[in-house]
């Protein structure tokens, strides 16, 4: 346990050295001050006014920012330093190869999760001090979200990198994988498969496989309980899981998914690494 904490606080600190940690800070931080600047807790959409209307917008935004840039900044963590001759460094001191595994993934997790919710914390500290409301269970729901997002990511750019045996090559296929989670994305473009007389349970299952339409699902949710924006898919999604089944599974399927990829990188890594 020393090592991995000792391997997870190096981590934070290479990171947070790195010109990427400050310009993704500058992201996230930037979002929310746009949109305080713009005005949009002055605005009203489906109901949503003040802080509810701005985390609104800032989940939206997140989702198609934070998956690409832990990808891209995942994946040149292991293929990095096997380019830069660490393992052979690594295998000669008293290091296990999964204190330093798993100390880098928590690392990393900190320093990638860590942006995200100062954002919303800022964002909540200048509401109380403009005395708007804070939706607690909003803010909390959303937290937690982004924390899945983070650890599921995590996980394909852990195993990606493990797999990769250069930086170039693991930059491509993380680039790949976003753009093909992206390709299934939208429910509704499902609606082709059901009038081929696919099971609307199968296609919605298939497209419910893939975390960012799971991540889309739940952040619609809570701003429409009925999902109407996605037609007849809701109905299927909403007797499946309900509302509450659907929150719990939007954190859980993706905080899973993103841990099992972990464990499978992990397994290449020893394999592929160990004399």
């Amino acid at each position: 346990m020393h090592h991995f904490w000792l391997t997870a606080k190096l981590d934070i600190v290479e990171s947070l050295r790195a010109r990427w940690f400050l310009i993704y800070s500058l992201v996230f931080g930037g979002i929310v001050a746009l949109l305080f600047l713009f005005g949009l807790t002055e605005s009203r959409v489906l109901g949503f006014i003040g802080l509810s209307r701005l985390l609104v917008t800032y989940i939206q935004l997140t989702m198609a920012i934070l998956p690409i840039f832990v990808l891209i900044t995942t994946v040149r963590s292991v293929a990095g330093d096997r380019e830069a001759g660490v393992f052979e460094y690594l295998l000669s001191l008293p290091v296990s190869l999964g204190a330093w595994f798993w100390g880098k993934f928590v690392g990393r997790y900190i320093v990638v999760f860590l942006p995200v919710f100062a954002a919303m914390l800022a964002a909540v500290g200048v509401a109380l001090v403009r005395e708007i409301e804070v939706p607690w269970p909003l803010f909390g729901f959303y937290t937690a979200l982004l924390a899945a997002m983070a650890v599921c990511f995590l996980g394909f750019g852990m195993l990606i990198s493990a797999l990769a045996r250069s930086t170039d090559m693991a930059q491509g296929a993380a680039f790949m994988l976003w753009l093909v989670l992206l390709l299934f994305l939208d429910l509704v473009l499902l609606g082709v498969m059901i009038q081929g007389r696919v099971e609307p349970e199968v296609t919605v299952g298939i497209a419910l496989a893939n975390p960012l339409q799971v991540f889309r699902t739940a952040a619609l949710l809570l701003f429409d309980p009925q999902l109407i924006v996605l037609g007849p898919s809701a109905y299927v999604i909403l007797d499946a899981f309900g509302v509450l089944g659907y929150k719990i599974f939007a954190l859980a399927y993706p905080s899973l998914l993103g841990l099992c990829a972990a464990a499978l990188g992990y397994f290449f890594f020893r394999r592929g690494d160990l004399p």
